[in-house]
């Protein structure tokens, strides 16, 4: 099977970079150690922003506000192709105290991002105090997006090799000559790493400096009836989401534990304890679900992007994404 690069990892990383090779007319090939789009990408709650941009470092934060500038067309793009909604929409995001609202403000309009103080009792009925709202901060269904950008890489001619755990590169001087995987030896002209969480064990003693480790992180869902609020809420660390149908997503936990995907009744209490807080009324209803991913963690949260300082035909594209 001929093919121009080989991406190691099909999550939302990986099939946007074989959409785009694709587009300039590459032949591109995605090898997936499971089902395509199941890890992080599927778990994550969706919402396109560094939860507060003015807590990450600005590498992270100019790169997470160049791709959400992006994300409107690209979601358009990809339900006319495909007649997949990926349910990409400005919510909104609206920040519950405590926060620092002077940092906020002072951030914000350095940047040039919309921010204004509100009284939340106008966006939450039943609610007193004051708030600050993000209007332009998206989100997206990440199932739904997933869908629409596998349908869109078959389109163009894309294969998948789904269940393909790779074990090991072979390496001939300056060059990686193929990946090894239990199923058999793959080759192509050049590599991407796409693997999230992963990515540091499969490049094993070719990592170097790559310092990416999985943290786990877990979410409740809720269904109502409608949706009980528009705009996503934060609370510190906190989020909850709310989709068009009335699902309402929870999260998220930050857990150094491995791979271990459990999903625990520790974070499951301690979760459903802080909604109470805001929403006292929800006290006794149950999540409809519960699960757990990992996200690819690395200090400052920045990622790794880019070629491989001795190999020529090996890239990365991995590391924490700065979304939820």
């Amino acid at each position: 099977m001929a093919t121009d690069f080989l991406i190691v990892g099909a999550g939302a990383i990986g099939l946007t970079s074989a959409l785009n090779l694709l587009q300039s007319g590459y032949r591109v090939t995605l090898v997936e150690r499971g089902a395509v789009g199941q890890e992080a990408s599927w778990a994550g709650g969706g919402i396109l922003s560094p939860l507060c941009s003015w807590d990450y470092p600005e590498s992270v934060t100019s790169l997470a506000h160049r791709g959400m500038d992006m994300f409107a067309d690209a979601a358009a793009m990809l339900h006319s192709a495909t007649g997949i909604d990926p349910e990409y929409r400005r919510s909104g995001m609206l920040l519950l105290p405590p926060y620092q609202a002077e940092l906020a403000m002072q951030w914000c309009a350095q940047h040039q991002v919309a921010i204004q103080p509100v009284d939340t009792g106008d966006y939450l009925p039943g609610m007193k105090g004051e708030g600050l709202l993000l209007p332009e901060v998206a989100q997206v269904r990440n199932p739904r997006l997933l869908r629409a950008l596998r349908a869109r890489v078959e389109m163009l001619g894309g294969v998948f090799l789904e269940q393909r755990e790779v074990q090991k590169f072979e390496i001939s001087g300056d060059r990686v000559t193929g990946l090894h995987t239990a199923q058999g030896r793959l080759t192509a002209d050049a590599y991407i790493v796409a693997a999230g969480a992963w990515s540091r064990v499969l490049l094993a003693e070719h990592a170097l400096n790559i310092d990416i480790r999985p943290i786990r992180g877990q979410i409740l869902l809720f269904k109502f009836d409608s949706p009980p609020f528009q705009q996503i809420l934060l609370k510190k660390d906190l989020y909850l989401i709310p989709r068009k149908d009335g699902h309402v997503l929870v999260g998220s936990t930050l857990e150094d534990v491995g791979f271990d995907k459990s999903a625990t009744a520790g974070a499951r209490d301690s979760l459903m304890k802080r909604v109470g807080e805001i929403f006292p009324e929800w006290a006794g209803l149950q999540p409809v679900n519960h699960w757990a991913g990992f996200r690819p963690g690395s200090p400052d949260n920045i990622p790794t992007i880019g070629r491989h300082p001795h190999l020529a035909n090996l890239y990365a594209n991995c590391g924490t994404s700065a979304t939820a």
